[in-house]
Order: C-alpha cells, then structure tokens, then sequence
C-alpha cells in the first residue's frame, strides 16, 4: 500500500456496507480538500499522503459501482 493509507485496502472495504462506505469517502473527500488546502499555502509536509487519499477515494467508488452493477455483493447484515 502507499504511504499513510488508513488500511483501507479492497479486502476490508468488502467487508463495510454501502453507508460505512459512503460514510467513509466522505471523510476521505475532507481529507483531500484539507491536504489540497495545506498543499496550496505551502503547509504540506507529506505530498505522498495526497496520491494515498485519491487511491482510497478511487476503490470506494470502484466497490460501491462493483456492488451497483452486482459484481461484487455487500456483506449480509449479521445478527
């Protein structure tokens, strides 16, 4: 994995359902526009950490559409 990804890697994403999921890329999306921010006034220390962030946003949209299109399923709710 890149560096200073959370461990969001396609494995355990498989295992959150579709609100922890979209719950997830909408934190991943702040993380960006803040990193972006930090990046535009020179506050940034670690540029690597941006690539890592758009990765991470890039596979949770690559399952939600896999389990749209029915090529992967959501886990089943375990009671």
């Amino acid at each position: 994995m890149a560096i200073g990804t959370q461990g969001l890697a396609p494995s355990e994403l498989d295992a959150f359902d579709d609100e922890r999921l979209v719950a997830e890329l909408k934190k991943a999306k702040e993380e960006l526009f803040n990193l972006r921010f930090q990046s535009a006034t020179g506050q940034l220390e670690s540029h690597g950490r941006l690539q890592a962030v758009r990765r991470d946003i890039a596979r949770i949209y690559t399952i939600l559409r896999e389990r749209e299109l029915g090529i992967r399923t959501a886990p089943s709710p375990s009671e």
